[in-house]
């Protein structure tokens, strides 16, 4: 029986993965005519996976392990296999196929709309498209009980978080955070200008392969490749990649845009091989990811022994730029704090108020408080009230990010914010077990680290659920703690 189940749940597993290569093909090499087409095969492919996943069959299966479960330790493949499967396909059942398919097909059009509506700042041929998803994304929480209507859209991404839940984590943590980046916003900004000029895109694709390669991203696994949004995608544990975006007259974005999904992709590539092909082969929760995307971009990869390490070497790429920028100046420029506009740009510091002004907008859209024709008003209203600057163009305000033009209005953005304050948490844990953890980067040394990674979070998938990762890892509950601390310390002083 439970050979049957791995069967059925290796052909959900082929479907979806064939759905995930069209939409890597189509945000990285796709012709643009083929837009049409490939909207009706993402359509086709998501509606067989989830009949097939749906299936009473299925749920017969289910029920007849029910008594195996008992029997197994509850901490084994098996019985994590069948109890997570379980949890799945009771979602799965309350979602109609014929609205899988059409919701499928219509995020295949608007992401195709949105690459081309973004850089012409053009806001008004996106807004019909835009009100569908916000269409789709309620009707997507009527099949589900809540309390908060976007309460079954998070519980996607981040499992057993309400809406409520995470507005109080964020009210604890803005408490704490506006009064800091108030504190260092107001001083003399560290000088970032050299970060800035002409860096040739094939020399900054060139080192940032270097560097996450030698973070332990493995290319006989994956691949970088360039689009509009950075992604990782994963194909099967053996085929998991990347991709970057470069502007030739910014030396960073490739660089940390690399290093951010680069974490994604070690958490993917870390999980144990015998977990290929079923619910339990990717990542727990959309929080525990984007902790190590995060971990890897900023407390390993903004640090001082990271680049004392490897600025030397950046410096033999670019020598004009940066042979007379000393260290502690690369240091400072690449954590400089600043108000900006754009999420993927931001400072550490700054972030989170970013991330918070996006769920705070899709609540009240989801709500019906806030008309997406009105969007691009409120988006910079609240950008001039928290960051004190506003955008002229939706090509930097509402249409910046992907997430909006690609799923459901709602339940993305609140594990960024997450992710940042687990990032420092798992950080301090292995810290504390690897000792030298700093003399390590300095050596350009990884292997403990990652390892550690590997052994705590990454091998795991997601056998356990996010809470569950955490108490195992650290030893303890969910807690700003020390990430507060970490801003502290690196900010404050």
């Amino acid at each position: 029986m439970l050979s049957e189940l791995k069967t059925l749940l290796a052909e959900v597993d082929d479907l979806r993965s064939s759905a995930s290569l069209l939409h890597w093909d189509q945000a990285t090499y796709m012709p643009s005519q083929g837009a049409s087409a490939r909207g009706r095969q993402l359509a086709t492919l998501s509606r067989l996976a989830h009949e097939k996943f749906t299936a009473p069959r299925l749920g017969e299966i289910l029920d007849e392990l029910e008594s195996l479960e008992n029997e197994l330790d509850p901490e084994s493949d098996d019985a994590a296999l069948i109890r997570v499967t379980r949890r799945q396909y009771q979602k799965a059942i309350r979602i109609p196929v014929a609205f899988e398919a059409k919701f499928s097909a219509h995020t295949a059009q608007i992401y195709e709309a949105w690459a081309k509506a973004r850089p012409a700042n053009d806001f008004a041929s996106i807004r019909p498209l835009l009100e569908k998803s916000l269409d789709f994304s309620r009707e997507l929480a009527q099949f589900f009980p809540y309390d908060h209507i976007a309460d079954p859209l998070i519980d996607f991404s981040d499992e057993g978080m309400k809406a409520e839940s995470v507005r109080a984590l964020f009210a604890a943590l803005r408490a704490d955070l506006v009064p800091l980046v108030e504190a260092v916003t107001a001083r003399t900004p560290a000088d970032d200008t050299f970060l800035r000029g002409h860096f040739a895109d094939e020399k900054q694709e060139a080192f940032a392969a270097q560097i996450v390669r030698a973070v332990g991203y493995d290319f006989e696994r994956g691949r970088m490749d360039r689009t509009h949004h950075p992604f990782m995608t994963k194909f099967s544990l053996g085929d998991v990649r990347i991709t970057t975006r470069a502007r030739a007259e910014d030396a960073t974005e490739l660089l940390f845009g690399a290093l951010h999904e680069a974490g994604h992709a070690l958490y993917e590539q870390g999980i144990a091989r015998n977990l290929e092909a079923t619910p339990l082969a990717t990542g727990t929760s959309s929080g525990v990811h984007e902790s190590q995307s995060r971990l890897w971009e900023n407390l390993v990869g903004r640090s001082r022994p990271f680049w004392e390490h490897f600025y030397p070497r950046l410096q033999e790429v670019f020598p004009s730029q940066f042979g007379a920028v000393s260290l502690e100046a690369f240091v400072a420029g690449i954590n400089r704090v600043s108000r900006s506009l754009i999420r993927t740009d931001a400072d550490e510091l700054t972030y989170n108020l970013h991330v918070m002004i996006r769920f705070d907008l899709e609540l009240e859209m989801l709500e019906g408080k806030l008309l997406v024709a009105d969007l691009p008003e409120a988006w910079r209203a609240r950008y001039q009230s928290d960051l004190g600057l506003a955008s002229e163009t939706e090509t930097n305000g509402a249409m910046q990010d992907v997430h909006w033009f690609s799923g459901t209005v709602g339940g993305a953005f609140q594990g960024y914010t997450i992710g940042n304050i687990l990032s420092a948490q798992f950080y301090a844990a292995a810290r504390r077990e690897i000792g030298d953890l700093e003399g390590q980067l300095r050596r350009g040394e990884f292997e403990a680290l990652r390892e550690w990674l590997t052994r705590n979070i990454y091998r795991h998938g997601s056998k356990f659920t996010a809470e569950e990762i955490v108490r195992r890892a650290t030893g303890e509950e969910l807690s700003t703690a020390p990430y507060l601390g970490y801003l502290r310390g690196k900010f404050a002083s």
